[in-house]
């Protein structure tokens, strides 16, 4: 069985920062002030650590009631907010997920540090919710390899997981990370917030400048599930 494990922003889909509108919306009815989100890097960040860097920003306490009203404050916003920027879903993306989809054998789930209801709430909106059964989502500000143990440890009561054939395709340097921390292979794309060279440095499995064409990507995990795990190496579309 062939695991795919799928981040979702900068990965699957880009809101055009629309959810910067309902954080700092959020932000504003937990602390009667202005906040701006777009003035920190949180690419790769899970909600739950956006959060707490966001009261660090404000010179605010960080404690995990406070964190967790945020959170889940801006899940709820976020519906609202997405329709007032035109994000779309990244290249190729729909395309291969159509065709995965069609395959036996093979198997995608979500790995990303948004929560299960921000998760819901974009890929509803883009029209790509029913191609996940299911996945691993942020639930504190802890470290990101804890949600990519979830997510192999979901995949594995669905079925045997050979270790050769699981991959975890993501934007950032934290997504590779994920990925050795499970064992998995990264197909890292510079669609979000790195560039390739930033990427590379982390040593994926796979770097391109976007996700391949559907057959390339197909041929790209079928001869890397027949491979044994060995050390990483790059290549550029």
């Amino acid at each position: 069985m062939t695991v795919l494990f799928w981040d979702i922003d900068g990965t699957l889909l880009t809101t055009a920062k629309a959810g910067v509108f309902a954080w700092n919306d959020a932000v504003r009815e937990l602390t009667g002030r202005d906040f701006e989100l777009l003035t920190v890097r949180i690419a790769g960040l899970t909600d739950y650590q956006i959060a707490v860097r966001t009261f660090e920003a404000m010179g605010i306490e960080p404690d995990d009631t406070l964190v967790r009203c945020l959170v889940d404050r801006y899940g709820e916003l976020l519906p609202g907010s997405l329709p007032r920027r035109q994000g779309r879903v990244l290249p190729h993306v729909r395309e291969i997920l159509e065709r995965l989809h069609l395959r036996s054998g093979i198997r995608s789930y979500l790995l990303t540090g948004n929560t299960r209801a921000g998760a819901a709430a974009k890929l509803t909106h883009y029209g790509l919710i029913g191609y996940f059964p299911d996945g691993a989502f942020a639930e504190d500000a802890g470290d990101r390899s804890a949600i990519a143990e979830r997510a192999l440890q979901l995949a594995r009561r669905a079925g045997p997981v050979s270790g050769g054939g699981v991959f975890v395709i993501g934007d950032t340097p934290h997504d590779i990370d994920c990925a050795a921390a499970i064992d998995a292979r990264t197909i890292a794309v510079a669609t979000g917030g790195y560039s390739i060279e930033e990427l590379r440095v982390h040593a994926p499995w796979r770097a391109f400048d976007e996700l391949p064409t559907p057959d390339e990507f197909e041929r790209l995990i079928d001869g890397g599930a027949d491979l044994q795990v060995g050390p990483p190496r790059t290549l550029s579309a």
